[in-house]
């Protein structure tokens, strides 16, 4: 039997990480495919990328089942991601308690690393908000943009700049060795995102698919979410 095939955001690796032996143990299969960006990862399935099961936004779940391509039945939410700032484990906490802190956040910095801010919920959101604090064109030299969350925290790791700062989904951040999470976004400029699991119409282990639906919400895995950063998506 060949592994069970994941497209998903990759907010939600670092959770899938940690039920993977779970998983294995049930089924005897092991978890392959992509993590990346929401939006590429949806464009992955559209043009035929094999896959069983996909983590992605409510909103591109809700639309990918509207095009036939994800079974509604088999929809169920994770949980909610902050977009949030990361520093260095090395570097002090950064503070943003307002629009105006956050914004001298960014000024401050030598080094932004976002995520590809055209097909990634939180590039999408970092771009808006920097446009939203007047500042776009002052940091754009700054930015370090990469494919996804995941990439950006671990290329911050290696940078020689002496004052990055990160911005991307609380998931990532948490997940990535090296770095440390710095607070959410602050009221007006913030962002939670509900992703959302589902089984796709062509899933070759639908069962399997299920399985792993299961142990990505069950109650008593409510810690593990917690630590990964997923909060309720009903809070």
């Amino acid at each position: 039997m060949s592994d069970i095939k994941i497209l998903s955001g990759g907010a939600a690796q670092g959770l899938v990480g940690s039920l993977a032996p779970k998983f294995k143990a049930q089924t005897g299969l092991h978890i392959s495919g992509d993590f990346g960006a929401v939006g590429a990862m949806a464009d992955k399935l559209r043009e035929g990328t094999p896959a069983d099961i996909l983590i992605l936004t409510s909103a591109l779940i809700a639309a990918l089942v509207n095009e036939k391509l994800a079974d509604g039945a088999s929809v169920k939410d994770v949980g909610k991601v902050e977009t949030a700032l990361a520093v260095r484990e090395s570097d002090p906490l950064v503070s943003a308690g307002d629009a105006a802190s956050l914004r001298a956040v960014f000024l401050a910095a030598d080094a932004i690393f976002v995520p590809d801010t055209k097909h990634s919920t939180a590039g999408i959101h970092v771009a808006k908000v920097l446009a939203q604090l007047g500042i776009a064109g002052e940091v754009a030299s700054r930015q370090r943009i990469y494919p996804n969350g995941a990439t950006a925290m671990w290329q911050m790791t290696e940078s020689n700049a002496k004052r990055p700062i990160g911005c991307t989904q609380a998931t990532e951040i948490i997940a990535t060795k090296g770095i440390k999470l710095s607070g959410a976004l602050p009221k007006g400029c913030d962002l939670a995102t509900v992703y959302t699991a589902a089984i796709t119409k062509k899933a070759a282990q639908a069962r399997e698919a299920r399985i792993l639906i299961d142990l990505l919400t069950a109650a008593d895995h409510a810690t593990l979410r917690a630590q990964a950063g997923f909060l309720d998506p009903a809070t």
